[in-house]
């Protein structure tokens, strides 16, 4: 029989959830995947995406099998970040391991070295990850034979790094050196996939079961700003399945956090029905409850789901 040609798994393809400027972006991102000499830099806010992006280049390439690296770079300190990117030999400085260590540089040979929030990384090693980008090679802290390394280089960052050169914290040279193909991932607010961004989100969190948000929940995600991009909604959509009893399915708007429900241009307008010409606040809180168990079939439980209040304080309600 003939062996079927290995088929590298198209994780480009499952990020797409139909926003035409990520489609593009996606887009120009496969035309180079396979050109590793093109390195890649991820532009965006904080919770855009940027880490899937990165994995999702190295798994839909040839370079699957072979080791993907990540180093946040913000996340080192500074006295660290040379021993650990470069590796070091036994002894090089106090402290070090006896053994010495490789360096995550030499740890991403035939794979793809990610090097998140680049622009954190002090000037001085700026000017020595160039020398070994020029080079292909990677001589270890404390001296010894240069190591030759061969990897795709994905870098990315939230800060605008054409300003971080002109204010002189980010080297010029490094910067073109890098910027083989700038992507830039678009925020949240700006995107028009958020229902389906929401499924996806559900899905992940419980797969074996049909999973939604009420049409108030997703009024709300519509009108809030997301600062901190798909990060934020997912950590709000993880919340609200968790918080679901057993056997309900439907996430509302009791279960969505403060911050989302309660941030300013958030909230929608209460319908007119709601309000009776009286003002009695009596008879608004009856006609509230009224307007929601229609709007959910009568269901109590649910109904109280989205008053945000318990159901037993529903039924002495409607006992009155």
């Amino acid at each position: 029989a003939t062996d079927t040609p290995w088929r590298p798994v198209d994780a480009l393809a499952a990020l797409d959830t139909g926003d035409a400027a990520f489609a593009a972006t996606l887009a120009r991102a496969r035309r180079v995947l396979d050109k590793p000499a093109i390195p890649l830099l991820l532009c965006g806010e904080t919770g855009t995406g940027k880490d899937l992006l990165a994995r999702a280049l190295h798994t839909s390439s040839t370079r699957r099998h072979q080791p993907f690296v990540a180093v946040n770079c913000a996340a080192l300190p500074e006295t660290l970040i040379e021993a650990e990117l470069f590796g070091y030999r036994p002894g090089a400085y106090t402290g070090a391991s006896r053994h010495g260590a490789p360096g995550r540089l030499r740890e991403a040979h035939g794979g793809t070295l990610f090097l998140d929030e680049i622009g954190d990384m002090p000037l001085a090693m700026q000017a020595r990850l160039l020398r070994v980008l020029e080079a292909r090679e990677v001589t270890p802290l404390g001296g010894g034979a240069a190591v030759a390394v061969d990897f795709r280089l994905v870098c990315a960052s939230h800060r605008q790094l054409r300003d971080e050169v002109a204010a002189g914290r980010f080297r010029e040279d490094l910067y073109y050196r890098l910027n083989g193909l700038m992507l830039t991932l678009p925020p949240l607010r700006e995107r028009s996939d958020l229902a389906e961004l929401v499924a996806r989100l559900l899905k992940a969190e419980a797969p074996e079961r049909e999973l939604r948000v009420d049409a108030e929940v997703m009024g709300l995600f519509s009108r809030y700003r997301w600062p901190g991009n798909v990060r934020q909604l997912a950590n709000v959509v993880r919340t609200g399945v968790a918080l679901l009893d057993d056997g309900e399915d439907v996430v509302t708007m009791a279960l969505v956090g403060d911050e989302v429900r309660e941030a300013p241009g958030a909230a929608s307008l209460e319908s007119a029905s709601a309000v009776p010409p009286s003002g009695d606040l009596r008879q608004l809180a009856e006609a509230r409850i009224r307007e929601t168990l229609a709007a959910v079939g009568g269901n109590v439980s649910e109904a109280a789901r989205r008053l945000g209040v318990s159901r037993n304080t529903l039924y002495r309600r409607l006992r009155g």
